[in-house]
């Protein structure tokens, strides 16, 4: 596929329809990126059901032609997610019905269904959609644009920018923000941001984005997101031992957190990403070391204990789940224990324990209920507040890396091979 050859889609009605995207009424009917409506986790969708299984709260299951763990994004009737496909990689489009619209092949991969032990393989990054466009990243690089009917518009390698070399694969989540589309492309071989013009796919620009750069520091796993407080936007990118926001213009950096790796190894990698809020940043690092509320608005320079932009520091952080915030709490997840911690000043309020599993996806919550689900297919749905409420504790029994996505009253969740959809029929 090369985007020379699309002379079916005229230039100038495709940079109009980017620049007035489709509007869904009420944002309970999408989840049109990694995190949902927000980017936080949290859909403002009702009567989500608490209980499901392979025979309970079943509107339908669809068998994905192969394997994989990006989240499904949703919009409207439309669910789109990426799958291996034998050797290729694929951009599918699945109705809220259950029935396939289409399938496209994007590029070919020779790693397969393979990964570490199984978790991630090629089809590990989410899509983005504003409604009329599709925009999907595979493990090879290619970063591609699709029309939410199917039809090709655009592709980049983004291995253009360095060789990849990262020790369990590339699985970054482009963000979409207006006409702009934003990756963080951080491993051994390229530390930078990089803005594309989102109907072309031309490159804006790229920046530079050191850090620390030794051990497995420079393999990052996280994501970028959006910051769209007082004084923003900003890109917020995560990796390399430091958590950094750039202007969206031309990729200057204005904060950076420091202090983030433990300093008895300083050599390790980022996989959590951070929980951006407009009036609280949440970051995690790795391993043994912190986690560190900021005040986004007005941040500038290094933050550390002595800026005034750092709200508290919390000594213990997940390592591949990303913080959740509901009602003035913040929740984290490691492979068991949830914990939740006052907003505010990070005391801690509980520490649980929920089923002692592995935990790929990440938490989302909706309807004043906390949704996660482990590697295992064992999910809790939790109440959210200051006393600890287990509600239900539901096995699917099959193995799940993707987070589960919020819509219309449904959740949807996507093992390894199948993407359920759980509510009422």
């Amino acid at each position: 596929m090369n985007c020379r050859n699309l002379i079916y889609l005229p230039v100038v009605a495709l940079l109009l329809s980017f620049a007035s995207p489709c509007v869904v009424e009420g944002a309970d009917s999408v989840w049109p990126q990694w995190r949902g409506p927000k980017n936080d986790g949290v859909s403002p969708a009702k009567d989500v059901p608490v209980e499901w299984g392979p025979d309970k709260n079943v509107v339908w299951k669809f068998k994905m032609p192969g394997q994989g763990s990006s989240t499904p994004c949703i919009w409207g009737d439309q669910i789109f997610l990426t799958d291996m496909d034998d050797a290729d990689v694929v951009l599918m489009c699945i109705g809220i019905d259950g029935k396939q619209r289409w399938k496209e092949k994007f590029t070919t991969t020779s790693t397969g269904n393979s990964g570490r032990g199984g978790e991630g393989n090629s089809a590990s990054a989410s899509c983005s959609t504003d409604g009329k466009h599709v925009w999907a990243f595979a493990g090879s690089g290619k970063l591609v644009c699709f029309t939410v009917a199917g039809k090709p518009v655009w592709d980049v390698d983004i291995g253009k920018y360095g060789k990849f070399g990262i020790q369990f694969g590339i699985h970054w989540t482009p963000v979409l923000h207006k006409d702009r589309l934003f990756l963080q492309v951080m491993h051994r071989n390229a530390q930078m941001v990089v803005a594309l013009e989102a109907g072309t796919g031309k490159e804006l620009w790229k920046v530079q984005r050191p850090g620390y750069g030794k051990g497995e520091s420079p393999d990052t796993y996280s994501s970028a997101f959006m910051w769209e407080g007082e004084g923003g936007p900003l890109l917020v990118t995560h990796g390399n031992d430091y958590c950094t926001a750039h202007h969206l213009e031309d990729g200057k950096e204005v904060w950076r957190v420091a202090g983030l790796n433990p300093t008895t190894n300083g050599a390790w990698r980022f996989v959590s990403s951070p929980l951006v809020t407009s009036n609280l940043i949440v970051v995690p690092s790795c391993k043994s070391g912190p986690v560190v509320a900021i005040n986004p608005v007005g941040a500038q320079g290094t933050i550390n204990p002595d800026n005034k932009a750092e709200i508290w520091r919390h000594k213990s952080t997940p390592d591949v789940v990303s913080p959740l915030l509901v009602d003035g709490i913040v929740y984290l997840l490691d492979n068991g224990p949830l914990t939740a911690l006052d907003a505010k000043t990070g005391a801690q309020i509980y520490r649980k324990d929920l089923p002692k599993q592995t935990y790929r996806g990440n938490m989302v919550a909706a309807d004043g209920k906390i949704y996660v689900i482990g590697r295992e297919g064992m999910g809790s749905v939790v109440q959210a507040g200051k006393e600890f409420k287990l509600l239900a504790t539901n096995d699917l029994k099959e193995k799940v890396y993707a987070s589960p996505a919020i819509a219309d009253g449904r959740i949807y969740i996507r093992t390894w091979d199948n993407l359920y959809c759980f509510g009422k029929k």
